[in-house]
């Protein structure tokens, strides 16, 4: 079956997109004891399931299930004030399809597939032809219309995204082995001999999690799995080893359309990687453009007054250097070095901030000293605080990472929280 490019609207409209969201990402430490990874706030002003979200919306696909279960309150009111512009009436919708017991009224989502056995009802009464599996998870930007027309063009029963990375990181992965016609001849998780691409000597095919199923074809392999003994109901553990065999599984490699180089995608699921990512878009030309008017990333918008910078006096000067100020935020005679500094935060007088992530809803205290720190939502930080410039008395305090970047929230503070994470 041909997909010609003036049918891309009629695959994409019918087409579902899942967004897996239920997970806690413990590698962020006290940043989700309270909220779901994909819930994180990046960027200054959006969290990150708006990168899958806006992903999806850009490239024409419109129906979307998020399937959520840790801690989803912040997640879900985040959806329900940002995401509700879809039109009903057009067949348009962010659905939250929470673990809900539909099926085993013992047990919660146990797996990715499992997430979606357990809507399967849900989701056959809609009759989509494709479902589009992805993360909520992770932070990039791609066009899954391309992704789906090559699906359809290789009469693929399931295609995989995939990263190019280097064999040395190939081991965090599940990793293809593919043939040069791009078709899946294995599929290894977390292999400690990743298998090589064709023609390459040091570069392994990397799953992003990313899936697109025929509908049918994913509906009798959730059943099958479900019926099999000692199944940890994932995809990638699962589901995608037990077909390559008997059906067509192909790769689809995320490359740049342009310049044919890997595309820009980040796993922000550790302290250090959250530090460096959201750091990374302070750049100059960051690999991560959130200025392209052409592929915006769309997000709850909260109604909030300029940044606003303070005092124009010797040693009392409010202003921001190689910084990204978010709306609402108030430098008051303080200094901002290469930080990020979301929505509503307020830095007091002689204060200094350097690379450093401040949540919204954050103050910091005269003569405060910050350096290498990711500052939680609504930590209200004591005047003459110094943090990052000793990590041994830090590890007292805080928590501090491998890559020597300190967390701080309000309950390493003793301070109580009233807000919503």
């Amino acid at each position: 079956m041909s997909a010609p490019t003036h049918n891309i609207h009629q695959l994409t409209k019918n087409t579902i997109a899942l967004i897996l969201a239920g997970g806690r990402g413990s590698r962020l430490m006290n940043m989700t004891d309270w909220r779901a990874k994909p819930a994180v706030p990046f960027g200054g002003k959006f969290r990150i399931i708006d990168f899958p979200l806006s992903n999806c919306v850009n490239s024409g696909i419109r129906k979307i299930g998020v399937m959520t279960q840790y801690k989803a309150d912040s997640l879900i009111r985040h959806i329900q004030k940002g995401w509700g512009f879809m039109r009903g009436e057009f067949g348009e919708y962010v659905d939250i399809m929470p673990a809900q017991q539909r099926i085993d009224e013992t047990s919660w989502y146990k797996g990715t597939a499992d997430a979606v056995l357990q809507n399967i009802d849900i989701l056959r009464a809609r009759q989509p032809q494709h479902i589009l599996i992805l993360a909520g998870d992770h932070i990039y930007k791609m066009d899954y219309a391309a992704m789906l027309i090559d699906h359809v063009e290789k009469n693929a029963d399931l295609t995989i995204g995939c990263l190019e990375v280097s064999l040395k990181d190939a081991s965090a992965f599940g990793v293809m082995d593919v043939d040069a016609n791009r078709r899946v001849r294995a599929f290894v998780e977390k292999p400690a001999n990743p298998p090589v691409m064709p023609g390459r000597t040091n570069t392994a095919l990397a799953s992003m999690g990313i899936y697109i199923f025929n509908a049918d074809f994913l509906w009798e392999q959730l059943i099958k799995d479900s019926l099999t003994e000692n199944s940890t109901n994932d995809f990638g553990k699962d589901i995608i080893p037990a077909v390559i065999d008997d059906h067509i599984v192909n790769a689809y490699p995320f490359l740049d359309l342009q310049s044919g180089q890997q595309s820009y995608w980040r796993d922000v699921g550790t302290i250090d990687a959250y530090w460096a990512s959201n750091l990374e878009l302070i750049g100059v030309k960051p690999d991560l453009n959130l200025y392209d008017a052409s592929w915006p990333i769309w997000t709850y918008q909260e109604q909030t007054p300029p940044a606003k910078f303070v005092f124009d006096d010797n040693g009392r000067r409010g202003l921001a250097v190689d910084s990204m100020i978010a709306g609402g935020s108030i430098i008051s005679g303080a200094t901002i070095q290469h930080s990020m500094v979301f929505s509503n935060v307020t830095v007091n007088e002689s204060a200094l901030i350097k690379d450093s992530i401040l949540l919204p809803q954050v103050c910091i205290g005269q003569n405060c000293r910050i350096t290498k720190a990711i500052v939680e939502k609504g930590c209200e930080v004591p005047a003459g605080t110094v943090i990052g410039e000793n990590l041994d008395d830090d590890k007292n305090r805080f928590y501090v990472s491998e890559g020597g970047v300190v967390l701080v929230t309000a309950e390493m503070l003793g301070q109580k929280l009233h807000y919503v994470r």
